[in-house]
């Protein structure tokens, strides 16, 4: 599907779990072959490019990672629409370091879905982000939200 920050899709588990949020050459994974939850996927991006708030619940993600990882992507997932954190916030939610939360922010297989955008350094500042276009998509995602 096109977005503004160009071609996207999803990839879906044989149950209609989300996998991943694909960018450019990967957008035509689906994942299993036609699965009908891949278009409701492409859909909740559609909604969350046309300034919807998707509300996603963490049972629908099948995201391949430790169990850490996965707390902590579950975790993103409460973040609002608009709002952002810290690592730090995160981190003392979970109980863990500001680092081993960073560590699997920056490995989330589904992001703007599981909004890994909305996790900012100490003080608020922008850090990195792993999808394509790094800060400048980061910077978008949120601007978008704040209907910017």
């Amino acid at each position: 599907m096109r977005t503004p920050l160009g071609e996207m899709g999803v990839k879906v588990g044989a149950d209609g779990r989300l996998q991943a949020v694909v960018w450019a050459a990967g957008a035509a994974d689906r994942g299993v072959a036609g699965h009908e939850a891949a278009g409701r996927w492409e859909g909740a991006l559609a909604d969350y490019f046309a300034g919807r708030p998707v509300a996603l619940d963490p049972a629908g993600l099948d995201l391949v990672g430790t169990p850490f990882q996965r707390r902590v992507w579950a975790a993103l997932v409460d973040i609002p629409w608009g709002e952002t954190c810290t690592y730090g916030d995160l981190a003392a939610r979970l109980g863990s370091s500001a680092r081993a939360v960073g560590g699997a922010v920056g490995a989330n297989p589904a992001p703007i879905l599981v909004p890994c955008h909305r996790v900012m350094g100490a003080n608020g500042a922008m850090t990195g982000f792993s999808a394509p276009g790094g800060l400048a998509t980061k910077a978008w995602l949120l601007a978008h939200e704040r209907g910017g």
